[in-house]
């Protein structure tokens, strides 16, 4: 089998068929150009994630559980028990408390690459859809609405 234009390099040595096509001045077709190697050698830092946290630990959720429970209480205890009436205060305040909490979650949760069911990935470049934002809003909207007329009648 004779050699051909891609079974040799530019110094006319042999090369495998699968082997790496190379440019005249040796940079591999598909890496960076010579430039960039140059550039990448004149800088004096690199800045490398070795080891990306990609799951909450347990000090980052115990914080927001407790935070969570206790405001749960709050708001729950009011609406089951008579209180008098400091009662829609503590409800609200228990309400609040649970809405931070959330909140908390969400960020915390965000921060480490989870997304709500049916929004795209954190830095995909894609739109999420929105009838999947608006049924979100529909959800919270109707939650907050039952939850303040709950605290309300409590008057």
């Amino acid at each position: 089998m004779e050699a051909g234009p891609r079974d040799t390099a530019p110094g006319g040595e042999q090369l495998s068929p699968d082997g790496p096509e190379r440019t005249p001045d040796g940079v591999i077709a598909d890496g960076p150009t010579a430039d960039e190697i140059a550039a990448q050698d004149e800088a004096a830092e690199v800045e490398v994630e070795l080891r990306p946290q990609r799951r909450l630990r347990i000090w980052q959720l115990a914080p927001i559980v407790m935070l969570a429970t206790v405001g749960s209480l709050m708001f729950a205890f009011p609406l089951f028990f008579e209180f008098g009436d400091g009662g829609a205060v503590v409800a609200m305040l228990g309400l609040l408390i649970s809405s931070c909490a959330a909140g908390w979650g969400m960020m915390a949760a965000r921060r480490v690459g989870y997304t709500l069911p049916g929004l795209p990935p954190r830095g995909s470049g894609r739109w999420p859809d929105w009838r999947v934002v608006g049924a979100y809003v529909v959800v919270v909207a109707a939650v907050a609405v039952l939850a303040v007329w709950r605290v309300a009648r409590l008057r």
